[in-house]
């Protein structure tokens, strides 16, 4: 797993913006700026919809002013299906949506689990990053069927 003082993986992926999805490094997404970035199983899963995005969505402004210069979603999804959920949630211009779709950001950042149990599939850990210019400065993962360290209060006392 990534680590604090490790630099970003460069890789490409998609963000699902208004628009439509557009390929994406997060490397260089990151590069020059201090990124919060959470992650979390799934689009429209419980949690993630009723807490996880919202929270960050509600607490945009006060994050932006503690000097967020980005707020990154990170899911195992689809572009359309994290278009849809961040336009449901007035996310999209607010929290950079970054769809994982075959997994590739999570396994170079080492936050995959296997959720197939539940049919699943291969997703991320929720959790969050903090970064600055493009090197993890902290990292906290949840524990399975956990909620604490990931949330936007949680992340806020960090700044």
């Amino acid at each position: 797993m990534i680590n604090a003082g490790d630099k970003i993986p460069s890789v490409t992926i998609k963000e699902a913006t208004a628009d439509g999805p557009k390929d994406v490094d997060p490397a260089a997404l990151f590069a020059g700026k201090r990124v919060v970035m959470f992650s979390l199983p799934g689009a429209f899963t419980p949690t993630c919809s009723k807490e996880h995005l919202p929270g960050y969505v509600a607490r945009y402004d006060e994050l932006r002013a503690k000097g967020v210069d980005l707020i990154a979603c990170l899911s195992v999804n689809d572009p359309f299906v994290m278009k849809a959920w961040g336009a449901e949630h007035e996310a999209l211009g607010k929290i950079v949506m970054l769809a994982d779709g075959n997994a590739t950001f999570t396994k170079a950042l080492g936050i995959e689990v296997d959720l197939a149990g539940p049919n699943m599939g291969l997703r991320a850990r929720r959790g969050l990053l903090t970064i600055e210019d493009g090197v993890v400065k902290s990292i906290d993962m949840e524990a399975p069927g956990k909620f604490e360290v990931s949330s936007a209060a949680a992340c806020a006392l960090k700044f």
